[in-house]
């Protein structure tokens, strides 16, 4: 059981990597899973890899996702 977890965390934490340097554009626009410049989808990898890294950060507790809930305090009446 101990051995799955750890492969567990070990795929997320490439998965993560991988999104992260896919991100960086280190290919300089060269290797592209879908090419920036067709219209609508050209970004759609770029949103994946973010949505991928984004998840695999909350999962060892970097929780992003929060920054973006509205906030459940409400203002004092003056």
């Amino acid at each position: 059981m101990l051995r799955m977890q750890i492969i567990k965390h070990f795929v997320i934490f490439a998965l993560g990597l991988i999104s992260a340097l896919y991100l960086l554009n280190f290919g300089a626009g060269v290797f592209e899973l879908i090419p920036d410049n067709i219209p609508i989808i050209g970004n759609f990898d770029e949103a994946t890899a973010t949505l991928l890294l984004i998840n695999c950060l909350a999962y060892f507790g970097l929780d992003l996702r929060q920054l973006f809930h509205a906030s459940n305090i409400k203002k004092k009446e003056a």
